[in-house]
């Protein structure tokens, strides 16, 4: 009889913890992260698509994102909250939290993200990141305050997932099916993307006005048709020195852009968020930077041409270095125009080519005058 006893007390302590495990079984480790995005990022729909979305697919419910929109208000608070968590006086989006560890452009988070989620998944899942004030959003959720959204593909646009009766600050709420809950994730107006950088976008519509004066100027010279400048003039030497300035400045843009660097902006604006816009890129391909080298590449060729080339040559020169800066200023004008009122961020870098690209507009008018009448004045006389 005791050896009965003996036996069945052995066979409980044994079948106790395999209980026990079975039951761990069924509530398998979560991984939860925080992005913070733009609606007007390029990098960001492509992280969103290409990374986080067949992820989450990939698990299921044991990863779970928050997007965090930084258009808006309460967001841009959050962002700034996770800067000042990492010492960060600047930072663009795509921006990744996960635990204690951030993750920043379409390099890193499609680099490391996945062997991060299988690592914490691995040691038994992880909570929210402890973002100051991201708590208090999560569990001030409401109808009227959060849009719960998911991003479905790259071609589809945000297609609202099945919305949790309520998100608890404590043990926050699963997504029914795969995706990612938007916080503050409504549509912005021009003004609340305008007062997210009021110094840097009221900086950025100043060099707007001033650039839309300046063209004005530019017809009105054109319409007189004024003679007089020569590019021969020893004046005539600022043009290279602004070319190789701009030259600078747009090889820098165009290093940021092509490989995901994280840009020095300076103490006004935000280049990052300009340069990880869906702007950043010409039809999505060439990215801006890169057509700026090519711009005052042509500028300083054109004029070299127009300095040492006489006759025909030497006009048609003058002519094409005028064309091609009054070409980079509209062009300057339609992304100076974006920065404050659709991208809701101003690029001190940007605004820097889009002076010199005025100026070298202002300074060859004439000389571009001379060269288009001269020859016809010859030919009337004849």
């Amino acid at each position: 009889m005791k050896e009965r006893k003996l036996i069945l007390a052995l066979l409980i302590a044994i079948l106790f913890p395999l209980h026990t495990i079975a039951h761990a079984q069924t509530e398998p480790p979560v991984v939860y992260a925080v992005l913070f995005y733009s609606p007007t990022c390029g990098h960001c729909e492509f992280v969103i698509s290409q990374t986080i979305l067949p992820m989450m697919e990939e698990y299921g419910g044991q990863l779970q994102v928050i997007g965090i929109d930084v258009t808006q208000q309460d967001g841009q608070a959050l962002f700034m909250s996770a800067m000042q968590m990492f010492n960060l006086e600047q930072a663009g989006v795509p921006f990744l939290v996960i635990d204690d560890m951030y993750l920043i452009g379409s390099g890193d988070i499609p680099e490391q993200f996945p062997s991060l989620v299988k690592t914490y998944l691995a040691q038994g899942g992880v909570d929210y990141p402890d973002i100051p004030g991201l708590q208090k959003a999560l569990g001030q959720t409401s109808d009227t305050e959060v849009t719960t959204q998911a991003v479905a593909s790259q071609e589809d646009a945000l297609q609202p997932p099945p919305v949790p009766d309520s998100v608890s600050s404590t043990s926050p709420s699963p997504i029914a099916t795969p995706g990612i809950l938007f916080v503050n994730a409504e549509d912005s107006n021009w003004t609340d993307r305008f007062s997210q950088d009021p110094v840097g976008n009221t900086l950025a519509v100043i060099v707007l006005i001033g650039m839309l004066i300046s063209l004005a100027w530019v017809v009105a010279t054109i319409n007189k048709k004024e003679k007089g400048a020569s590019l021969k003039e020893n004046w005539a030497w600022i043009i290279p020195l602004l070319s190789v300035i701009g030259f600078g400045v747009a090889g820098y843009l165009a290093y940021v852009e092509t490989t995901q660097t994280t840009a020095v902006c300076g103490p006004v604006g935000d280049c990052n968020t300009v340069q990880q816009s869906e702007y950043a890129r010409l039809f999505g391909i060439l990215p801006i930077g890169v057509l700026g080298l090519i711009g005052y590449v042509a500028i300083f060729i054109s004029w070299l041409m127009a300095r040492y080339a006489n006759g025909k040559a030497g006009n048609m020169a003058s002519i094409a270095l005028f064309l091609l800066s009054l070409f980079g200023t509209f062009f300057s004008i339609y992304l100076t125009f974006l920065e404050p009122f659709v991208i809701g961020a101003t690029c001190a870098w940007c605004l820097t080519s889009a002076i010199l690209m005025t100026i070298l507009m202002l300074i060859t008018v004439r000389p571009a005058t001379t060269a288009f009448v001269s020859p016809r004045s010859r030919r009337h006389v004849r």
